[in-house]
């Protein structure tokens, strides 16, 4: 159902669940704890100091995530050995990640030709492997709601007995969830109000992941979002500011809630290779991993339900996913996501019984009934600051509902009362439940098809 209110609950049990402490980056004191190719970083941190130009020591650490003392000064060593590198100014009494560093004639060089085979040169990745065991160890920690916990996630909502004990189960089922009835009754708000409830809890992903000399960019500051506390790591030290030690390739979010919609194609669910920058953008899923996928609208995306079906088969059911390389080579990546698809189209005009066998739970969100749309109408009014009348809201229901035979849905009270605010604006009237304003309103927001 629609929200009665956009207020976020404030429940008063907390989920059970492991801390993020069950899963911490352990700290890196030398090159071979990093687990890449000393080859690579040496790489690495030329292209970074050819973007940059003139870079101290503990600015170069900073801008590949890793620790200056015992890894970046051993790799700024070996560079000026080469002669790739050379310092220019130092500060006496900050020691040498103080000193300044300008890449030479033969370092840039070497840096343009490791940018033919990719310009990534953000924070250093962590190899796939370490990747993998992370979110092992991360999904053991997972939400787990009770039924006085649901009741308070969904006190902003107004729905069904019989819906709110079907969801409790879907959710700790941490698999997948099949949502389906008519469009505007809350279907998206549901989801969003079970994304809230997994971002409560906090987890571990690195910015980006090492697979054969490639790099997959995971962290998106778009779809997440940084735990509360999350500080930057000093001088490249690795030493949180506060206090705490870690790998600083790692970066702690709140578990991932990530929608999308009619904008999903199947490359999309596939390793993304920029052919200019020449290196990877993570699938959603993969984003997702540790938390929800939402899969809105389903069945309006640029590709056909059946085909989008088909890549899910394996997953749903191995809780693994392949990705491929454009070498060809294909990666076995953890498909620890709980699935959701949401979506107003009749269910078997999108799926055949093989693929509901694979989803673990189906649950139809239906219309409200009279006596709910009434407390969800009267919640909305009051939020929105109209002024609320029963004998209006019957007269609505008379006239607008029952006499032209059409549906209550749980979103029309929000879009009724914000067009009663824009009428009363416009008129400069008190903003109130009349049977003008309700008359102006449903005649101006319903259409008859």
């Amino acid at each position: 159902m629609y929200p009665t209110s956009e207020k976020k609950p404030q429940p008063a049990e907390r989920p059970a669940a492991a801390p993020t402490a069950a899963f911490s980056p352990a700290p890196i004191t030398k090159i071979e704890e990093t687990g890449l190719p000393l080859l690579w970083l040496q790489d690495h941190v030329l292209k970074v100091m050819y973007f940059q130009g003139y870079m101290t020591g503990f600015k170069v650490a900073e801008d590949v995530s890793l620790p200056f003392s015992g890894v970046v000064d051993q790799i700024l060593e070996i560079l000026k050995r080469e002669k790739l590198i050379e310092v220019r100014s130092s500060q006496l009494g900050l020691g040498e990640g103080s000193y300044q560093y300008a890449i030479t004639g033969a370092g840039i060089e070497k840096a343009r030709e490791a940018l033919e085979r990719s310009q990534y040169a953000g924070p250093a990745p962590v190899p796939l492997t370490d990747y993998i065991e992370s979110c092992k160890k991360q999904s053991r920690g997972r939400v787990q709601v009770t039924n006085r916990v649901m009741r308070q996630m969904l006190t902003h909502l107004t729905l069904s007995e019989k819906t709110i004990q079907r969801l409790g189960p879907a959710i700790n089922s941490g698999t997948s969830i099949f949502m389906y009835g008519p469009t505007g009754d809350g279907k998206t708000s549901i989801a969003r109000a079970i994304g809230n409830l997994v971002q409560s809890q906090t987890m571990y992903i690195p910015y980006s992941i090492y697979v054969d000399g490639q790099v997959i960019k995971l962290y998106d500051s778009v779809n997440h979002r940084l735990a509360a506390g999350q500080e930057t790591t000093s001088l490249g030290t690795g030493t949180l500011r506060a206090g705490t030690r870690r790998d600083p390739r790692w970066v702690n979010i709140k578990r991932p809630f990530i929608m999308v919609g009619g904008e999903l194609t199947l490359a999309g669910l596939d390793l993304v290779f920029d052919d200019v920058l020449k290196y990877y953008e993570a699938p959603f899923q993969m984003k997702a991993n540790g938390g929800i996928l939402l899969i809105d609208d389903f069945g309006r995306q640029q590709v056909r339900p059946r085909d989008l079906l088909n890549r899910w088969i394996v997953p749903l059911e191995n809780r693994i996913d392949f990705l491929t390389l454009h070498t060809g080579r294909k990666m076995e990546v953890p498909f620890d996501t709980l699935i959701i698809f949401s979506t107003n189209l009749p269910p078997k005009e999108l799926v055949d019984e093989a693929f509901l066998r694979r989803l673990r739970h189906k649950i139809e969100i239906g219309d409200p009934t009279y006596e709910e749309y009434r407390e969800i109408f009267k919640t909305v009014a009051e939020h929105k600051g109209v002024k609320y009348n029963d004998q209006t809201l019957a007269y609505l229901i008379q006239e607008w509902y029952i006499k032209r035979n059409r549906k209550v849905r749980a979103s029309h009270p929000r879009d009724l009362c914000d067009q009663i605010l824009d009428i009363s604006r416009y008129l400069n009237v008190d903003a109130e439940m009349t049977r003008e304003l309700i008359d102006m309103a449903a005649d101006s927001y319903f259409v008859d098809l």
